[in-house]
């Protein structure tokens, strides 16, 4: 199907309905080859920011509640139990980490993967690898509309919600009903009986609490539930998306929201191209930081020893959100901007074991947390990147911006790139053989006539590694 005609059979429909619609619709054939070869890096990097989460303390407590039984499996564990515990456990081990794609839902991967491996598990027929990229599409089409109608990632959660637990509920909701082959109607109630699970907020960041990690297989299990009602006949509220009390934007922004964004661009404006992968294992709010410094010093010549302060001239939102330092915990180290530039300037990387709490006792981190200085200023836009100056201790000066980190579609990673990172973080979890099968899967992925075999790779009965925190 042409973009024009997508566009065309769609503006007659109320803008969910069109979404809904071309959802459901959505085929292989309707898939650019660039926008199917984006789609399998971003599923190939959740496989492995999922299985390195499985070493979390925070994966293992919410495996340890699930209910024994079932068919489906809880990741690099013989154990298994029922979809939406699964789909609740593996969500939480996809984003413990900070190490799933942002730019989405915010974080669509951790959101759809999780759920999308529950309901494999209970497919009678088989699922190509075709349709499990159209499901995987969808997913990431729907996160992200549903952020962009309710007014984008700064309105939203500035107003305290996280976007990841409150639009990522109708993305893994979308992946699944596509999944499952729901026409149009089913489709639509299944989006909309997720808006009555969406949840999550920000307080989690005043203090690195845990309830963060939980968001993404909160997400999961309540599209996975949406879906299930869907099917068993529950009709989802028809006018959710329309400016009435009660409703997704009046509710979450205090506004009508942007509806037409739900529909907008269908077929020609692929939201998997705006979804950023992560290189550091840090909030995203900090990638462009790092960036900036690794710029600078490349430009120069200069190494971290040179350093003698760095600068930044940041929005308010981006302070808030990522201006504190809190070492305690993983959590909040993983949310500190200055963390994560510290950790450049004494380690001279930014991966997840420079997080460990080994590394966060190293007294060289004081020496270069003291040397970051933060300059919020109230007229930078809300979603604007830090502006970093570099003074080096020879008194010379540089100032760079990054406006899109290193992962995105304008700086985007390498697959050489893309492929270490993933073969680092499985590894962390499964055997190098299974590493690589679970790599060659995903890169043959639309040539598999069935692929419910998917969440078996995933599963381990050797003896469990030990935590990483």
């Amino acid at each position: 199907m042409t973009p024009d005609a997508v566009q065309s059979g769609l503006q007659a429909l109320p803008h969910v309905e069109a979404l809904a619609d071309f959802c459901a619709r959505l085929v292989p054939a309707d898939l650019p080859d660039r926008v199917a070869t984006r789609t399998k890096s971003h599923l190939l990097d959740t496989v492995g920011a999922a299985l390195a989460g499985t070493r979390s303390v925070e994966f293992r407590k919410v495996r340890a509640l699930a209910a024994p039984g079932g068919t489906v499996p809880l990741l690099a564990s013989p154990q298994r139990t029922g979809p939406r515990d699964a789909a609740l456990a593996n969500g939480v081990a996809a984003h413990v980490f900070e190490l799933d794609d942002s730019g989405g839902c915010d974080h669509t991967g951790a959101v759809i993967l999780p759920a999308l491996i529950a309901a494999l598990s209970s497919c009678h027929e088989p699922v190509s690898g075709g349709d499990l990229l159209c499901a995987l599409t969808a997913g990431y089409e729907v996160g992200r509309r549903v952020l962009d109608a309710s007014g984008g990632y700064g309105v939203h959660n500035g107003a305290g919600w996280h976007s990841t637990g409150t639009c990522g509920t109708l993305a893994a909701a979308a992946a699944v009903a596509r999944l499952r082959g729901y026409d149009s109607a089913l489709f639509r109630h299944a989006l909309t009986l997720a808006t009555s699970f969406s949840s999550g907020l920000w307080a989690f960041n005043h203090d690195g609490s845990q309830a963060k990690k939980v968001h993404a297989g909160r997400a999961a299990e309540g599209g996975l539930l949406a879906t299930d009602l869907a099917a068993a006949g529950f009709s989802g509220p028809s006018q959710v998306f329309e400016d009435v009390w009660g409703g997704f934007f009046r509710t979450y922004v205090r506004d009508a929201g942007q509806p037409t964004e739900l529909s907008a661009g269908l077929g020609t404006n692929w939201k998997v191209e705006r979804a950023s992968l992560k290189p550091y294992a840090a909030c995203r709010g900090a990638h462009s930081a790092i960036d900036a410094v690794g710029d600078i010093l490349s430009e120069t010549g200069r190494t971290s020893a040179d350093i003698a302060r760095i600068d930044l001239r940041l929005s308010s939102f981006l302070m808030d959100m990522c201006g504190r330092v809190r070492l305690e915990t993983l959590a909040g180290a993983q949310m500190s901007l200055g963390y994560a530039l510290a950790a450049l300037v004494v380690f001279g990387r930014v991966d997840l074991e420079q997080y460990s709490a080994a590394a966060r006792r190293d007294s060289r981190l004081a020496v270069a947390l003291d040397r970051i200085r933060f300059h919020p200023d109230p007229h930078i836009p809300q979603m604007a990147e830090p502006e970093v100056t570099v003074t080096f201790t020879d008194g010379e000066t540089r100032t760079a911006m990054v406006p899109r980190a290193t992962g995105s579609s304008e700086r985007p990673m390498s697959d050489v790139a893309i492929r270490a990172k993933f073969d680092s973080l499985a590894s962390m979890a499964l055997p190098a053989a299974r590493v690589a099968v679970l790599a060659d899967f995903v890169g043959a992925l639309e040539g598999w006539a069935d692929c419910r075999g998917l969440p078996e790779l995933l599963v381990s009965d050797e003896p469990e590694a030990p935590f990483f925190i």
